[in-house]
């Protein structure tokens, strides 16, 4: 990695692939932070790409993954994980030996697997990174500065990831604001089955449950507040929390078995009328989402 790629220096050409709310506002944040002299955004829309220069996300808009990759420093993979082998395929035979490559992508381990399979030359330079923010809008339009703000963000290096690599990618994210943690693939992907993939599919199963009963138009008439913030991301995109799901399923099913048991468990306490066995598993979840909820709201002040 020659001098011009040092975590301290500015002046970079971004390639942002996929335009939107998470490429967008990374670009935006970084030409606020002078850590950008170009970006160079790709996607298949040309009025999405159109919007994105007008709205100065992007500087220079392109088709091709190839052509735009060819003088790219760091090239930020945003598209869905579904995507990403062909891109990863594409841009392979004309990424500069310096240029790092990094993601959004919301699991980790099926990333590294792509990057192994299509980008075995320039590993030392991949960083898949996965920013925790989100929001229901997409396009060029949902870029915003300030997205990242105190946002945290995981970055998993591969064993073969240059250390100068992972350093410039941290120090992106963090003049974008966010606080950037890092761990291995594996791990990331099991805790996140674990607090997010996982009651996804819960949210979703409980609220097909009630679709599927006799009574469900009554049931949902009087649905309220507590309805309302266990379902509240049984509202996420569909198609998006699906392949989430299969990306990740072995950790996933790990969850699930484990819930299943703990329902059985729970069943079982309610069944024999076992007050005290079902007062102390509530009184100890109740505790730890309130040491959560504290831990949250200090970290987030």
């Amino acid at each position: 990695m020659g001098d011009s790629m040092q975590a301290g220096e500015g002046g970079l050409t971004l390639v942002v692939i996929g335009v939107g709310l998470i490429g967008g506002s990374f670009a935006l944040a970084l030409r606020r932070a002078g850590r950008v002299a170009k970006v160079i955004g790709v996607g298949r829309s040309a009025a999405n790409l159109q919007r994105a220069i007008e709205l100065g996300v992007i500087d220079e808009a392109s088709h091709s993954a190839a052509d735009a990759v060819r003088h790219a420093d760091v090239v930020l993979v945003a598209t869905p994980v579904g995507q990403m082998a062909r891109v990863f395929a594409d841009i392979a035979p004309h990424l500069p030996l310096h240029c790092v490559v990094t993601d959004g992508g919301s699991t980790k381990s099926d990333v590294v697997a792509l990057m192994r399979q299509h980008l075995p030359a320039h590993l030392a330079s991949c960083v898949p990174a996965h920013p925790i923010a989100g929001s229901d809008l997409s396009g060029a339009a949902a870029a915003q500065y300030g997205l990242y703000d105190n946002r945290r963000i995981v970055v998993t290096p591969l064993p073969e990831t240059r250390p100068a690599a992972a350093a410039l990618v941290r120090a992106l994210w963090q003049a974008c604001g966010a606080r950037v943690y890092e761990m291995s693939a594996a791990e990331h992907d099991a805790v996140f089955a674990t607090v997010s993939h996982l009651p996804h599919l819960l949210a979703f199963a409980y609220v097909d449950t009630i679709v599927a009963k006799a009574d469900a138009a009554r049931c949902f008439d009087f649905a309220a507040t507590g309805f309302r913030d266990f379902t509240r991301i049984a509202g996420s995109h569909p198609e998006m929390w699906r392949d989430i799901a299969l990306a990740n399923r072995d950790a996933l099913l790990v969850e699930l078995d484990a819930f299943q048991a703990t329902l059985a468990a729970l069943r079982q306490e309610l069944l024999a009328g076992d007050a005290e066995a079902m007062t102390t598993r509530f009184e100890r979840a109740r505790e730890a989402r309130q040491q959560w909820q504290q831990h949250f709201n200090r970290g987030n002040a």
